[in-house]
């Protein structure tokens, strides 16, 4: 289509998909949005970064053709909107892009830029690999054992953005519906009957088409690249039909469509009980899995005990140690897993769960190997290919066109895209080097100051570092 506020490069192709994967061309076409505050400068490294590990590692024969769009602040100066609709046509049409951090406008219109962008091309995937890299500092005593890959479902739950302001006609029209239809509901709402004017109410939908797909993806990443488990992480103990539905779908779908591949935490004890102790009843491998069963009244034993039948029916496929090379399907409350990935980060590899979780698990784990400012992410329809890749961190004004920040974040992002689009040979060639680099002691202000006998050195100096260690 043609383009009225910037330009396709010549000379470049499209990504296309074919039966359902990415058809990429040698010289692909890729949207890029430098972004606000330090993302000229944090852009302007990165990208030298990805242009030298294709050269490095394909000559002539592969380039990528940038095509700069805008949004956020720079677009707004220009063009008087914060979010172009030529740039969502863009990354439409161009499938694969990635961007800098973005300002989001306070006060009436779009309440996030990045949210946008992945609502209006259904980006449902947010892919937050977490993994540390060999000298940079971390509050954390083994931050080595943290390698995890974080699927955070992108379209719904509390950032479907159905949030309503205290006292406005939406809010009293909700709370005065529930008043007169679901009226139990309502008296739930601690300050409803005497201050109905005083409360603001959200909306939290998660489906099961949403659910599943982002579940899906995790599985098939996780079988894919011989990962050890997928952990379902959520608060279903207190939101059963929203959260604890999500974690229900996702072992029923486990279940239904990987049944030869996988093995839940659970069935692996019943399986583990029975060649541990040939001839144990099932009844004593119901206590064995479920310490209260005695407690239990025969309804509840009943399931326990039909859970223990179904799961020695595997025995012909998974029996005999087989389970033991099975992927672990298993799930985890999402308070105790906060907790968990400090203590004992290790039985953690794939995770997926729901948007509001993932918000929360990803930046805390990117503290765990070094901060948000190498934090990579993605934006991912595992169905169109269509996908942005982001730096994770905000737009530090403060620190704008000073040449001073961690590009780690964009480049990361980058060697993921890189990935994506199946040139791994520079995408390994991208975390080698600045894995390199870092054990080199030579990094930004922001490690530097936590770190003895380095050199630090600016965004760009850090650029040209990680470029002259590729080999």
């Amino acid at each position: 289509m043609a383009y009225s506020l910037f330009q396709v490069p010549t000379g470049g192709e499209k990504i296309g998909i074919e039966n359902g994967k990415l058809a990429v061309p040698d010289n692909p076409i890729i949207p890029f949005i430098r972004g606000d505050g330090t993302g000229p400068d944090i852009w302007a490294a990165s990208v030298r970064v990805f242009d030298a590990a294709v050269a490095r590692c394909y000559g002539n024969r592969r380039k990528i053709h940038w095509m700069e769009v805008f949004a956020g602040e720079e677009s707004f100066k220009r063009f008087g909107d914060w979010l172009p609709q030529e740039t969502v046509d863009a990354f439409a049409e161009f499938r694969v892009g990635i961007k800098g951090p973005l300002t989001t406008p306070v006060g009436k219109g779009i309440r996030s830029l990045n949210v946008a962008l992945r609502q209006r091309l259904d980006l449902y995937v947010c892919l937050r690999p977490v993994k540390y890299f060999s000298g940079v500092p971390s509050p954390v005593c083994h931050p080595e054992k943290v390698d995890m890959l974080i699927f955070r479902e992108n379209t719904e739950d509390i950032y479907a953005g159905i949030d309503f302001e205290a006292g406005s006609p939406k809010a009293l029209k909700l709370l005065n519906f529930l008043k007169t239809e679901m009226p139990d509901e309502f008296r739930k709402i601690r300050f409803g009957a005497e201050a109905i004017d005083q409360v603001g109410v959200g909306v939290k939908p998660i489906s099961r088409p949403g659910a599943e797909r982002l579940i899906r993806a995790a599985i098939e990443y996780a079988l894919r690249f011989k990962r050890r488990s997928v952990t379902f992480v959520h608060k279903g103990n207190i939101m059963k039909f929203t959260e604890g539905a999500f974690r229900d779908w996702g072992y029923a779908l486990a279940r239904r469509e990987y049944r030869d591949q996988i093995v839940t935490q659970r069935e692996s004890w019943v399986l583990d009980n029975a060649e541990r102790y040939p001839g144990l009843s099932i009844e004593d491998n119901a206590r064995m899995i479920e310490p209260g069963y005695d407690m239990m009244t025969e309804g509840q034993q009943a399931e326990i005990r039909a859970e223990v039948e179904s799961a020695l029916q595997l025995l012909p496929t998974h029996g005999n140690g087989k389970w033991k090379q099975k992927l672990m399907i298993k799930d985890s409350i999402a308070d105790i897993t906060l907790q968990q990935v400090l203590t004992r980060p290790e039985d953690f590899d794939v995770i997926a769960t729901p948007n509001l979780n993932g918000d929360y698990l990803s930046d805390a784990l990117a503290a765990q190997v070094g901060g948000i400012g190498i934090a990579p992410g993605g934006n991912i329809n595992y169905v169109t290919g269509h996908a942005i890749f982001e730096a994770t961190h905000g737009t530090a004004p403060k620190y704008a066109n000073l040449d001073k920040v961690n590009p780690g974040s964009v480049i990361l992002s980058g060697e993921m895209m890189l990935r994506y689009l199946g040139w791994v040979e520079a995408a390994d060639t991208i975390i080698d080097a600045l894995e390199k680099t870092i054990r080199q002691g030579i990094v930004t202000y922001d490690f530097a100051r936590l770190m003895t006998g380095v050199r630090e050195v600016k965004c760009s100096e850090f650029a040209t570092a990680v470029i002259r260690n590729m080999c």
